[in-house]
């Protein structure tokens, strides 16, 4: 095991009508004046929306609200609601919806801390993010694990990319997760859930640490096993509260990092689908399930034995130490039939996506420091293409 820093500040409040806590919690950590994110106005239908500001009033707590913050979002709504956070002298930020509204959050209370430095110079790590507002989340959506994480990813419109910012200064203070408020999420919206928290412990799990991690194989691997276990109860019963529960603090420790300590980790089917959802807007979710196949048929030849461990340990292939590659296959195949059972798609012509844009694509990929992407299997720009050329040719299931 490698050494580690691991320090996880935010104080996580889970349970029934635990957004009726939002206005003492935010007092608790020193704010007075709140603009209150959210998305595309499901909060305000659920009636969300008015029980925070009631508990914001009942507080005393003076707030301010916009909405509009749409999947993958847009850094340059995030420019304009800085812009508000500072002339309306907000001293905390509130993001209540899903990823796209958290993330979102995160980059406003950084930029109201630096006014004057554009928000792509933080994502692009020109200038260092040590300084932000405070955060709170109002969890709606579980999936991409912002409401524990240290991480914020925005689309940059003027730049033409998609990019994550990784800094403690992103961790929340706190984050309310309440499962009741998963129940009206579409099935295909829960599905890319799913896929984008199991993504986020795969990018993990499957590392070139040699030393023994084998502590935190066994956590990973009991988390992935959990929420396939969710996923299937929930398409019998989408209104399961413990269930709606697991997924819930399933999506928070796939990315707060507990998963990930002590080891290298990957990252590239995340670099690999943020150029999709950049180039076409997709979902993140409906994407990663598409190239986390394809990645994983690629690399398999290469490195067999982690997937053939995964194969058996999570999707309950037979051993077979003689033939590693044929248990790995088999896992990647039982993956496939598993995403294609929660409705997602496994090819780029489910996606909307084309072929002819691959090289394009493969050139705007984010490289690693070393130069190429991922860490498990180092991936130079031809593999690149050769794993989006996989995702058009789909996977027999």
């Amino acid at each position: 095991m490698l050494d580690f820093t691991f320090h996880s500040p935010t104080e996580f409040i889970f349970g029934k009508d635990t957004e009726q806590r939002t206005g003492e919690l935010v007092k608790k950590y020193g704010g007075n004046r709140v603009l209150i994110l959210y998305g595309g106005g499901s909060v305000v239908r659920s009636g969300l929306l008015d029980r925070v500001k009631r508990s914001l009033d009942e507080a005393g707590v003076e707030h301010i609200e916009r909405g509009g913050i749409q999947p993958n979002p847009r850094a340059s709504l995030a420019a304009q609601l800085v812009d508000v956070a500072v002339a309306e002298k907000v001293d905390f930020i509130i993001g209540c919806g899903g990823g796209s509204v958290l993330d979102t959050a995160k980059a406003v209370a950084i930029g109201a801390k630096h006014p004057t430095t554009p928000l792509w110079d933080f994502y692009s790590y020109k200038v260092p993010a040590d300084t932000a507002l405070p955060v709170g989340t109002i969890m709606t959506f579980p999936a991409t694990g912002s409401e524990g994480s240290n991480s914020s990813v925005l689309n940059f419109e003027e730049q033409g990319l998609k990019r994550g910012l990784n800094a403690q200064v992103n961790r929340p203070e706190f984050a309310i997760l309440n499962p009741v408020l998963t129940y009206t999420l579409p099935a295909y919206q829960t599905a890319c859930g799913i896929v984008d928290m199991m993504s986020h412990i795969l990018e993990r799990y499957f590392t070139p640490t040699e030393s023994d991690v084998a502590l935190i194989d066994r956590l990973a691997e009991g988390t992935l096993r959990s929420i396939i276990e969710a996923a299937r109860k929930l398409l019998q019963d989408p209104n399961d509260y413990d269930t709606r529960a697991t997924l819930m603090w399933a999506s928070t420790i796939a990315h707060n990092n507990s998963l990930g300590l002590g080891r290298q980790q990957d990252w590239s089917c995340h670099a690999l689908e943020h150029e999709l959802s950049y180039m076409y807007d997709v979902a993140h979710g409906a994407g990663l399930a598409v190239v986390t196949i394809a990645w994983m048929r690629y690399v398999a030849p290469i490195k067999p034995e982690k997937l053939a461990q995964f194969a058996c340990r999570v999707m309950d292939v037979d051993p077979n130490f003689n033939d590693p590659l044929a248990v790995a296959n088999e896992g990647i195949r039982r993956l496939a039939a598993f995403f294609k059972e929660i409705g997602m798609p496994l090819t780029f012509a489910e996606l909307g996506c084309k072929g002819e844009d691959i090289p394009t694509l493969a050139k705007t990929v984010k490289r690693q420091p070393h130069g190429k992407v991922g860490h498990y299997v180092q991936l130079d720009e031809a593999d690149l293409i050769k794993i989006y050329e996989l995702s058009c040719q789909g996977i027999s299931i």
